[in-house]
């Protein structure tokens, strides 16, 4: 099977820093260990620091972890002023995309793989069918922005190329295929894709003319859909939801607060060429080493929440 990603192209591709995704998978599994902790558990004592003589809570070792991530955000931004690389106007959405990405899982997180198949009545979508159309809306969105961008019109209206110019498409249900994690790896996989083979786009490239739901419109227009795709769904899901009856914990919603803002801080990562995040910013560290500092540091925060809801 071709790949329209790769056959269309028409700049080179940006590849994803390593450390961008190293710190992916102790970050979920730092989730699912904070996750663990009941609503019951959250005023019980915390120590912040080993020095001090007071403790705090347990729902105040959450709110650290926000916020070492927002401290991370503030370091990455200011410190690649002045001499940061120029990026390209593709950027900013990409950066949309990433941050509607960990939203999304903040809001799955909790849910049981049950949860995903529950039937919500009144002919709604389930999860499950849900996240399927996130995945492939994510890869059509993709595919044809590659087709389009390749044709190069620009100030005149075309048509929706004919399904024959791409292999098979995936069906939702294949793209739902799998246990949760599964399905979002794959989900993880299309994205980065994507990011990855529009990120070098030069401006030109946003006037070219394309088409959504039978609309003419620009590429620019299509790749600001890459993230508001993802984040009408999850309003959906939220929605299904309340259908269903299941409303978060306390500790539930600290876990989507802390995704939200870790995927504020990769939309300060995506797009960005590995030589930029691996450059030093002003106070000596590069973004790659703030990115793994920080998540070093959520993994031992988590640690030291559940060590004192144990204790």
């Amino acid at each position: 099977m071709h790949d329209p990603l790769i056959e269309y192209a028409t700049v080179p591709p940006t590849p994803l820093q390593e450390a961008v995704l190293a710190a992916r998978a102790p970050l979920l599994r730092t989730v699912d260990d904070l996750l663990t902790v009941p609503d019951a558990a959250l005023e019980r004592p915390w120590r912040w620091r080993p020095t001090d003589r007071d403790d705090l809570d347990v729902r105040t070792g959450f709110y650290s972890i926000h916020e070492c991530l927002e401290a991370a955000i503030g370091a990455i931004a200011v410190g690649r002023a002045p001499a940061a690389e120029p990026f390209g106007p593709a950027v900013p959405a990409l950066a949309a995309m990433a941050t509607a990405r960990w939203e999304l899982r903040g809001v799955l997180a909790p849910l049981a793989e049950a949860d995903w198949y529950a039937d919500p009545g009144g002919d709604e979508w389930t999860i499950r069918q849900t996240v399927g159309h996130i995945v492939g809306g994510q890869r059509s969105y993709g595919w044809y922005n590659a087709w389009y961008i390749r044709q190069g019109i620009v100030g005149a209206e075309v048509e929706r190329p004919s399904e024959d110019h791409f292999p098979p498409e995936p069906t939702e249900e294949e793209e739902a295929a799998g246990d949760p994690a599964t399905v979002m790896a794959r989900l993880d996989e299309v994205l980065d894709a994507n990011a990855v083979a529009t990120a070098a786009l030069g401006q030109p490239a946003m006037a070219i003319s394309g088409r959504w739901s039978g609309l003419p419109v620009t590429i620019d227009f299509r790749l600001g859909r890459y993230g508001s795709h993802i984040r009408e769904h999850t309003i959906q899901i939220d929605k299904t939801l309340v259908m269903l009856g299941r409303t978060p914990t306390e500790s539930e919603r600290l876990v989507r607060l802390i995704l939200a803002t870790y995927g504020r801080l990769e939309a300060e990562l995506v797009g960005r060429p590995p030589r930029e995040l691996d450059r030093p910013l002003t106070g000596g560290r590069s973004a790659a080493m703030i990115l793994t500092g920080v998540v070093d540091e959520t993994v031992a925060t988590a640690s030291a929440v559940r060590a004192a809801v144990a204790g």
